[in-house]
């Protein structure tokens, strides 16, 4: 394969690409919630709950969690049992995500007044932020991120401009940040995000979602719609997550419970000496324990906090 030229938009009006996709966002979008927002508590826990989570299904739970906790000091006095209980009843995924967020909560009210921070280095500090979290929340809070490039966008740069196409190594977060205009990094990540979730997806629909680029699209040119393998949740039935989550529902709801008194009501084919048995229930808690959710002692299991 060729390498990537020195500037990939050197035959492209920038202005003219630029303006096509704000005006096609700006007319018509997904109205999700938490991009009628710019508080940065409300769009972080948007932010935690999307990640391998349907954004259908995070609605919901993002306006049931706001509802109980609506600002991130109530999130900081919460006890974190009941955080992770909302999440697994909610089915977001990872319990760690919840604790991670409880957490990162009480960092802002200790740490900061109770005030975000609003570079996107600070609010990596916080506990499970990492640089995209982080980049996110500055640029849909702040409008001071750079762009954010999740998979749905590199699918985008991979498929519009040749010379990522073409290349062995794409250089994907320099091209979305020269692509990006100025002082707009909240508008723009939502609308570049938008059309490779509604147009750009991996069976695309330009003409369908009336993609703005079609004019200037490699992939539309040409008709070679070739893009990154886009990594796949993994089945949530029968998962060691599903798993997982029974065994926090459980403990929430009885308290305290003896390795037998927990093995059937986590799963019903549990017996003491089988292949589902106490072995495969301790390693399952010992992950759970890891993870700071649980504790077991004395043949017993409990929630943590």
């Amino acid at each position: 394969m060729t390498e990537a030229r020195d500037d990939p938009f050197a035959d492209l009006d920038l202005a003219t690409v630029r303006e096509a996709l704000l005006g096609w966002y700006e007319e018509d979008h997904r109205p999700f919630p938490w991009r009628e927002t710019t508080d940065p508590y409300e769009i972080l826990v948007s932010e935690v709950m999307s990640q391998q989570t349907q954004l259908g299904r995070v609605v919901e739970a993002w306006e049931a969690f706001l509802d109980r906790w609506p600002t991130v000091g109530d999130l900081a006095a919460a006890d974190r049992a009941d955080v992770v209980t909302f999440w697994t009843d909610h089915s977001l995924g990872y319990n760690n995500r919840a604790r991670y967020l409880h957490e990162a909560a009480g960092q802002v009210v200790t740490d900061y007044d109770g005030e975000f921070p609003g570079e996107p280095e600070e609010l990596a500090e916080l506990m499970g932020v990492g640089p995209y979290t982080a980049n996110a929340v500055a640029s849909f809070a702040f409008d001071n991120g750079e762009a954010v490039v999740d998979t749905n966008v590199k699918r985008v740069l991979y498929r519009a401009f040749r010379e990522i196409h073409n290349t062995d190594d794409p250089p994907y977060e320099e091209v979305a940040n020269a692509l990006m205009p100025d002082g707009r990094s909240r508008v723009w990540n939502n609308a570049i995000m938008e059309l490779g979730g509604v147009a750009c997806e991996k069976t695309p629909a330009c003409d369908e979602a009336g993609c703005p680029w079609r004019e200037w699209c490699h992939a539309y040119q040409t008709g070679d719609f070739t893009a990154p393998d886009v990594p796949t949740q993994p089945d949530f039935e029968g998962s060691r997550r599903q798993f997982r989550g029974r065994v926090v529902a459980a403990l929430s709801e009885h308290g305290p419970l003896g390795l037998d008194e927990l093995g059937p009501r986590v799963r019903v084919d549990y017996v003491p000496a089988g292949e589902y048995g106490r072995e495969w229930l301790r390693d399952l808690l010992a992950d759970l324990e890891d993870d700071g959710l649980v504790s077991v002692s004395e043949g017993r299991a409990r929630l943590s906090g």
